[in-house]
């Protein structure tokens, strides 16, 4: 196919137009609140659960399971992503969304009555294979129903929903875990997803729903669950302590590799592929997943470290420490949201893009050079967070406008496991560089805390209320987060400048069937 040929063949099935939609006004309004619904549901069960694990690691024993309360949530959520994506774009975004729903209500039923925190882990690797599907067809169905040229403004409304629903999360699961029981954090995704539920399938039956029947590669998806779970497996243990080089972790990913080679084999010879080998051609797809993956690398890991560093080397509380990291998780759905705007009224997504990846890393290395408790420091964390803001939502928006229309789902899809797995690769690459650079520094008898990694310092920190190691540490972490950001830049200047103005303007690289 010719670039002109694709690019026309995209026009004709992106959707929608960039000024109608294809619902009625009420109808939109309806729809946004069934993806704002979902999206809160799956955002508030990430950061809910946090603050509760150590007392329910302490009621139900097992506390060597208990970092995989939080994991096992994190690897089930991002293996299933492309599956939801590639199902919706097959069946209907309606029904896979509903299942979606479904899926994390049950698990959330298994994890309130969960006797052993085995049988929790288990419960929420069901919940995390439901609430994956939730983030991806929130932004799947926002670009279906909404106009081109107003998709920025509605997918900085999930980011404010998001950031809303990770300040109120820990504060909610403190406070029903003290006032109430652990289960509760869990009983109240009940109420929340039945109205999701009941909002979804009232409000996007107007949505078209593919009449052929597909030929799902079930085969295909076996091999990329098994293989993204040996992959992100050793990932994860590294991050909580266990040394790169792990015989078990090393055997895991040699099976990864092997599994995902037969993947892509099986991939190229199926008529209806779970991931189209077609994407990793686009250049622009493989751009902008690349510059989400390095952000969400930067922004997960510095959620769990800039409040580490604030106990461990400036000896503040818990609760103190997570204040401070508040005005980074509001520059971000801030940025998002005045991001929209602009994009509403100029339809211009380059220069957006490119002021993100220029704050990013100045900004983390002044973290780095600034002193933990220091206004310095704070600001850098603000600007941080407005290039993150800038990024997020036009790096979206723009690979949804280079594939046709039946991949929209695939590739929103793609994107999200990509945010997801780098905020994976960070949180691990960035916490064991942590661990390795504090273990000098720990107090007598501490130098065998890597194995239980940074939730075990964490405790030791709260009660000591003093500085229990140098800052060095913190500041070179930093400054590698900043290095990282660096290669976004190789990466934007790949991106055309994309106008959501004029349909006709796709960019030339798209996928083909």
């Amino acid at each position: 196919m010719t670039s002109a040929t694709a690019s026309s063949a995209a026009a004709a099935t992106a959707a929608p137009s960039s000024t109608e939609s294809i619902l009625t006004p009420s109808e939109l309004r309806a729809a946004t609140a069934a993806v704002m619904m979902t999206m809160l549901l799956a955002a508030l069960d990430q950061t809910i659960v946090s603050v509760a694990v150590p007392t329910i690691a302490r009621q139900l024993g097992g506390f060597e399971w208990m970092a995989w309360v939080i994991s096992g949530y994190l690897i089930a959520s991002t293996v299933v992503t492309p599956l939801y994506g590639r199902f919706s774009d097959m069946v209907g975004r309606r029904k896979v969304m509903s299942i979606a729903i479904g899926v994390f209500l049950v698990a959330s039923v298994g994890c309130a009555l969960a006797q052993t925190l085995p049988q929790l882990v288990l419960a929420r690797v069901l919940q995390g294979a439901g609430g994956g599907g939730l983030i991806a067809m929130a932004q799947s169905v926002i670009a279906d129903v909404v106009p081109l040229r107003d998709r920025g403004r509605y997918q900085s409304y999930i980011s404010i929903v998001w950031a809303v629903a990770s300040m109120l999360g820990p504060v909610i699961g403190g406070v029903l875990t003290e006032y109430l029981s652990w289960p509760w954090i869990f009983w109240i995704n009940l109420p929340v997803g039945l109205l999701a539920l009941v909002l979804v399938r009232r409000s996007l039956k107007a949505l078209p729903v593919r009449r052929s029947s597909p030929r799902i590669d079930w085969l295909g998806a076996a091999l990329l669950l098994a293989g993204l779970t040996a992959f992100l497996i050793p990932i994860t243990r590294v991050g909580q302590g266990t040394p790169w080089n792990d015989g078990m972790g090393l055997a895991l990913w040699a099976l990864a590799a092997a599994l995902l080679a037969v993947f892509v084999a099986q991939q190229r010879r199926h008529s209806e592929p779970i991931v189209p080998m077609a994407l990793f051609a686009n250049p622009i797809v493989v751009a902008c997943s690349a510059m989400l993956f390095i952000c969400f690398f930067n922004f997960i890991a510095l959620s769990v470290l800039v409040p580490l560093r604030l106990q461990m080397a400036a000896g503040l509380s818990p609760g103190d420490s997570a204040l401070r990291l508040l005005p980074m998780t509001l520059a971000i759905p801030t940025a998002a949201f005045l991001s929209g705007r602009y994009l509403s009224r100029t339809g211009r997504v380059l220069p957006l893009q490119r002021l993100g990846v220029l704050l990013v890393p100045p900004a983390l290395a002044a973290v780095g050079f600034a002193s933990a408790t220091g206004w310095v420091g704070m600001v850098a964390l603000i600007i941080v967070g407005i290039g993150m803001g800038c990024q997020m939502p036009t790096a979206l928006i723009t690979v949804q406008q280079s594939v046709p229309r039946h991949l929209v789902g695939t590739v929103t899809s793609f994107t999200a496991f990509f945010r997801l797995l780098g905020g994976a690769v960070g949180i691990a690459v960035l916490s064991s560089v942590t661990l390795l650079l504090m273990r000098a520094h720990l107090p007598a008898g501490a130098h065998g805390l890597g194995a239980e990694g940074l939730g075990a310092m964490l405790e030791m920190a709260h009660p000591a209320g003093v500085a229990l190691v140098d800052d060095l540490a913190f500041r070179q972490v930093m400054w590698i987060g900043a290095a990282v950001a660096l290669l976004s830049g190789f990466f934007v200047v790949r991106l055309p400048d994309v106008r959501l103005i004029d349909m006709g303007a796709v960019p030339k690289v798209v996928v083909a069937d």
